[in-house]
């Protein structure tokens, strides 16, 4: 920290004013090649050197330690921990990651705005960032009181990542958070649930020869049939499905080394059974890898259609390419509007949760078991089950019923 930094006065949280008398020292420089070592060390002693720094070297700084890079075990303590405090990295999922980063973002742009301190932060200017993000001056959006929280919660972790107090604890955070949400008339609006008949629908609106078509098809059965979430068809991998084809067994096994209901990261296994209809998981799933040709790597893929010239000679048809990578849990959140949005349903009331609401429900329309519903979701308890199901649970089965 530099000499001239105000440690007591009453707006010790402000940056100092630039040095006119004399030659300033350079600020920390963002867009510095990475230290030698990326290791969580540097990482933390970065931190040190970045109080009171310039806003933007902040977030830069943030955005490398998120890229922490897992160093090898050298065998010493030091080392040891070094490649621990990396591998903690790992325990937030991407999600949540992208929340951090897109939050620091946030908080890092106001503080050079506003000419205050980014790291450490004071409570102070958070609670007045927190209702700028909620009432921006036109024409901003107000944040949502989930993703104003997300906000409080990066700057409180990246206050961590340097071994700094986290701001986010103090009172004039938590009661400023508890404000809004007792002012607010805000309620969760869960998607809408793709039930059997609404899946059909939409399934019967998609081609049966393109390639993207056999890609988005596999998605929505499968993601149906499995109740899984989007986040979980984006990490498939062709060695997490084992095709069951006997006599008493067919369908397909997945096991999902990630899910959000699997916090010991012990992995799950989800059974499909195969169908009789057009709307088979099997063999939509057996459809799309052969015409892709997938034998290993993530089984759901970009497909890059060549956009038709103009004009296009007779006979023409486009090059399609296959990707490598898997699609992100966004693409296939976009790929479920888009596909309800052909079948003539209102995008906006779906979106890649969908499939789950939709499965958990269909289960329920049709006499299923809460037990047997509860495994089909992966839930860790009933309460949870519940959520997913919609009103129609309460005029069917409402404890009270038939009782007046």
């Amino acid at each position: 920290m530099s000499a001239d930094c105000p440690t007591m006065a009453d707006d010790a949280h402000r940056l100092p004013a630039p040095d006119t008398a004399g030659v300033a020292s350079a600020p920390p420089d963002p867009f510095a090649p990475l230290p030698p070592l990326p290791q969580a060390a540097a990482i933390v002693a970065a931190a040190r050197d970045l109080t009171s720094a310039p806003p933007a070297a902040v977030a830069a700084w943030f955005d490398r330690a998120m890229d922490l890079a897992i160093p090898a075990n050298d065998g010493t303590i030091e080392g040891q921990r070094r490649t621990a405090d990396a591998i903690r990295r790992r325990a937030k999922a991407a999600n949540t990651i992208r929340a951090y980063r897109a939050g620091v973002q946030a908080w890092c742009a106001y503080a050079a705005r506003h000419g205050v301190r980014a790291l450490p932060a004071d409570p102070d200017d958070v609670k007045a960032f927190l209702v700028d993000q909620r009432e921006p001056l036109p024409p901003g959006k107000p944040l949502a009181l989930t993703t104003l929280r997300l906000r409080a919660s990066a700057i409180g972790y990246m206050h961590r990542l340097a071994r700094l107090p986290p701001p986010s604890q103090a009172v004039e955070i938590i009661e400023t958070l508890t404000g809004y949400r007792r002012a607010s008339n805000e309620l969760p609006r869960p998607k809408r649930a793709l039930r059997l008949e609404l899946l059909a629908a939409v399934v019967a609106a998609i081609g049966t020869d393109a390639l993207v078509d056999l890609r988005d098809r596999a998605i929505l059965l499968l993601g149906f049939a499995g109740a899984l979430r989007r986040s979980e068809l984006a990490a498939l991998e062709a060695r997490h499905v084992e095709i069951l084809d006997t006599f008493e067994r067919r369908g397909l096994r997945l096991t999902l080394p990630r899910s959000k209901g699997d916090r010991a990261g012990l992995g799950a296994v989800v059974v499909i059974p195969a169908g009789t209809t057009a709307l088979c998981p099997l063999a939509a799933y057996q459809a799309w890898i052969r015409a892709a040709g997938i034998a290993a790597g993530p089984v759901f893929r970009r497909v890059q259609v060549q956009p038709r010239p103009r004009p296009a000679p007779d006979g023409w048809t486009p090059a399609v390419t296959l990707g490598t990578g898997a699609l992100d849990d966004g693409t296939i959140a976009r790929i479920v509007k888009a596909r309800a949005r052909h079948a003539g349903l209102d995008p906006s009331d779906l979106a890649g949760h969908s499939l789950k609401r939709g499965a958990l429900n269909t289960a329920a329309d049709h006499g299923a078991e809460p037990a047997a519903m509860k495994r089909l979701g992966r839930h860790k308890s009933y309460a949870t089950l519940a959520q997913y199901l919609e009103e129609r649970e309460s005029f069917e089965d409402g404890a009270l019923k038939g009782l007046y």
